[in-house]
């Protein structure tokens, strides 16, 4: 996206006092008041991963896989053969 005529990007440096970008990801603790940081399990994500063993097909198509031709549906087989 670019910016309007005259405007540029709003950084950390061009935003108003306090003003702190980041990088769009949410935090996952608290600061202290001594200056360290508290780890928050609640805060933190949890993937649910199903199980899966014996699983047949690979987590990814290879780039160079051969094209399968399409196959006709039930409905576009019966419309074809009346």
């Amino acid at each position: 996206m670019v910016p309007r005529s005259g405007y540029t990007a709003l950084t950390s440096k061009r935003g108003p006092k306090g003003f702190y970008k980041g990088k769009g990801c949410k935090s996952t603790g608290r600061h202290t008041s001594k200056g360290g940081y508290i780890l928050m399990a609640e805060k933190l994500p949890q993937f649910v991963v199903p199980d899966l063993t014996d699983f047949k097909l690979k987590p990814y198509v290879a780039h160079n896989t051969p094209k399968v031709p399409k196959m006709e549906t039930s409905e576009e087989a019966t419309a074809s053969a009346s």
